[in-house]
């Protein structure tokens, strides 16, 4: 477990460098962060995914929750960092390591690692300890069971490379659809400070 030291280093260095603490103002270095890790995902590409077609599964993104315009800030905050902890949580395990190049997914962790704590310190801010329990429903609650499903169909396809690969791709479209959330998270913060 080479990555570990490196990995608590950059959110160290994340958590109490300059422009560490960035409150609820998700800042276009965030929005860059998400776009280079969203890259090093593309770039962990091991396999066609048409050698895996008979590994395909609908995973039931909750794409319209995320997408549409419905969540409040807390509710979009709360659901951005499910996805960001749970995408990271699959991706730090002892069979991801072996199933990856170990200096993409370094680099693609620190990059989770650097957009949790930009919005641990936004959840902290916008949500009080009774919104808390309120954005750990609905919405996130969806997100939680998404990729519980995840979980389960690596193990049923025990952690083969193609469920891997089918994996990799999922991950890359729930990141995909969360720029938009995250953008509009930028927007509704602007909104606020420019009143």
């Amino acid at each position: 477990m080479a990555f570990m030291p490196s990995l608590l280093m950059a959110l160290v260095l994340v958590s109490y460098g300059p422009g560490g603490s960035l409150g609820c103002d998700l800042s276009q270095n965030h929005v860059l962060v998400g776009r280079k890790t969203l890259n090093l995902l593309d770039q962990m590409r091991r396999l066609s995914p048409r050698f895996c077609l008979q590994d395909r599964k609908d995973f039931a993104f909750p794409q319209e929750m995320v997408e549409g315009g419905q969540l409040q800030e807390a509710q979009a905050i709360s659901v951005l960092h499910e996805m960001l902890q749970q995408s990271f949580s699959i991706f730090n395990t002892t069979r991801s390591s072996a199933a990856w190049d170990t200096t993409l997914l370094e680099q693609f962790r620190i990059g989770l690692l650097q957009q949790l704590a930009d919005l641990d310190d936004c959840l902290g801010q916008v949500m009080g300890e009774e919104d808390s329990a309120l954005g750990r429903m609905g919405p996130t609650l969806a997100m939680t069971r998404y990729f519980q499903g995840i979980h389960v169909y690596l193990q049923e396809k025990g952690y083969s490379d193609c469920a891997w690969e089918i994996v990799r791709l999922e991950i890359m479209r729930s990141l995909s659809s969360s720029t938009s959330l995250q953008e509009r998270l930028r927007m509704m913060d602007g909104d606020l400070n420019s009143h």
